[in-house]
């Protein structure tokens, strides 16, 4: 759940589209370490790729040990995250991933893309469907007292009850929500008011830089993020927007390279270690790492970064940060035996393959303690992009259909939000659906501040509205079945535990 491949890049939002996803649990125990991967094989010793190599322990005897196993084998130490165990590394050697994987101390080790470094690219997140003034002034004349200039259409604030919850407990301002994303706009007047700079960086490389702006876009066209954090936190300052919590704060860790928009792995790495080091209650993951949207554990690259990203946001829960993940915009059934995928690798050229989603995981989406977030629109029914899953989706939360139309001044079923410029827009997705559970999530802490994630998560799950599986499911009204949903009304894989509902949060 960024360049939209199913899921916003993997679960950015899809900009009028489609857009992303979230559980799995152990790493497995390592199979025999196969060859490298062709990708990383074919690499000319001229390029360099980044890799990430994850170690047996924590103790400074394995992480001498290894560091020096790297440089043994033509690596260059970008940043060490020795808390857990990773190092975020550069090489030209297409040999050096199977080298250091046979070193002393290393769990795993592998590639994080299949294009040397200095490749360039460009992302497609569809496009963007921009408010103009004419119609934000026909919003303003349609204001109700005491709503936002823009609210009469934020369908989505209302189906949750978040208007009703604002009047009540808007968010506490020792809460923060770190949006992990392409950046963001921190100038938005929506935005500024609620914005934390002392807990925002860019994380993009896999090490942070908290210099003054650099967690805002690369560029104008990379918005998602702060579409994202207009959803969660935009405040109720008289101008624009509402978010679901506009008392809260937000923070920005940008992870999107500024050329190709892509979300590699080290910077995710170096995102989750981030927002749990500087006191970030809740991360909003709407993307999934790339390059690979299914992380394959037989695979000596993708498991390595299973195994990176998963410390990672493991290290944050211990540390009391929840995190919240879109489940994807693929309408991929997370519980199916098989699942094609025909968008990996993104970095370089897609290669169709079939994978078992119980062994290949969407990153961070299926990570163990991750909040697994599918789409609705306005009739409450399953988004036609959302991927789903029995046991797999927690929570379900609005993220705009096309197909469902809402009776608004605009008639627009997507989400309308922030976007860099201090401008607005629609989007829809799975992008946008965990930022609305997230801003949730962040009206519980408000709510209970001593609640650890896991008591978040359960708080979350008990104030969600239940929600049954239709006895037949045809999102785009073709008169052809799309997916099937399993499970009961308090627990399906449409809507896991039911849609989140904002007001009993705060009640």
């Amino acid at each position: 759940m960024a360049h939209l491949p199913a899921r916003r890049r993997a679960a950015l939002a899809l900009p009028i589209g489609v857009a992303l996803t979230a559980t799995f649990g152990f790493l497995p125990s390592a199979a025999a370490a196969p060859a490298d991967s062709p990708a990383a094989s074919a690499t000319s010793e001229s390029s360099s790729l980044a890799y990430v190599v994850n170690t047996r322990s924590t103790d400074a005897h394995t992480l001498a040990s290894v560091r020096r196993s790297i440089s043994a084998a033509g690596g260059s130490v970008v940043e060490t995250y020795a808390r857990i165990g990773v190092f975020v590394v550069h090489a030209s050697d297409p040999g050096f991933g199977r080298q250091v994987r046979a070193a002393r101390g290393v769990a795993s080790a592998g590639a994080t893309r299949t294009a040397p470094l200095s490749a360039a690219g460009t992302t497609d997140e569809g496009a963007v469907q921009k408010l103009s003034k004419a119609q934000a002034d026909r919003l303003a004349a349609r204001a109700a007292p005491g709503q936002e200039p823009m609210e009469a259409d934020q369908w989505d604030l209302r189906d949750i009850g978040a208007d009703q919850a604002a009047k009540i407990n808007p968010g506490s301002r020792k809460v923060t929500v770190g949006v992990i994303d392409t950046g963001v706009d921190d100038t938005h007047p929506d935005l500024a008011p609620n914005f934390s700079a002392s807990q925002s960086a860019s994380c993009v490389g896999g090490k942070a830089d908290t210099s003054p702006g650099a967690w805002r876009p690369a560029s104008p066209d990379h918005y998602h993020g702060t579409h994202v954090a207009g959803e969660i936190a935009a405040a109720r300052n008289g101008v624009g927007v509402a978010g679901v919590a506009p008392g809260v704060k937000v923070a920005g860790i940008r992870v999107a390279d500024p050329v190709n928009e892509l979300f590699y792995p080290e910077a995710v790495v170096c995102a989750f270690v981030f927002a749990a080091d500087h006191g970030i209650e809740v991360t909003n993951n709407s993307y999934y790492v790339d390059p690979w949207q299914y992380n394959c554990m037989d695979d000596p690259d993708q498991r390595a970064i299973v195994d990176a990203v998963n410390r990672a946001q493991l290290y944050a829960q211990k540390k009391g940060t929840l995190n919240l993940a879109s489940a994807g915009n693929s309408n991929h059934d997370l519980d199916a035996d098989a699942i094609l995928d025909d968008s990996s690798p993104d970095d370089s050229t897609p290669v169709e393959r079939t994978i078992d989603p119980h062994t290949c995981f969407d990153v961070p989406t299926q990570l163990k303690g991750v909040v697994t977030v599918s789409a609705t629109g306005v009739n409450r029914t399953k988004s036609y992009y959302s991927t789903y899953g029995r046991g797999v989706i927690d929570i379900a939360a609005p993220g705009g259909d096309k197909y469902q139309i809402p009776d608004t001044p605009s008639k627009t079923g997507t989400i309308l939000s922030t976007l860099p410029g201090g401008q607005y827009g629609w989007l829809q997705g799975t992008s946008m659906a965990s930022p609305h559970a997230a801003g949730v999530a962040a009206l519980l802490k408000s709510a209970h501040p001593k609640a650890s994630p896991a008591r978040l998560q359960a708080l979350m799950k008990a104030q969600a509205d239940d929600h049954a599986c239709p006895t037949s499911y045809d999102g785009d009204g073709d008169g052809v079945v799309d997916a099937v949903c399993k499970g009961g009304k308090a627990r399906n894989g449409f809507y896991g535990s039911g849609i989140v509902n904002a007001l009993k949060a705060v009640k």
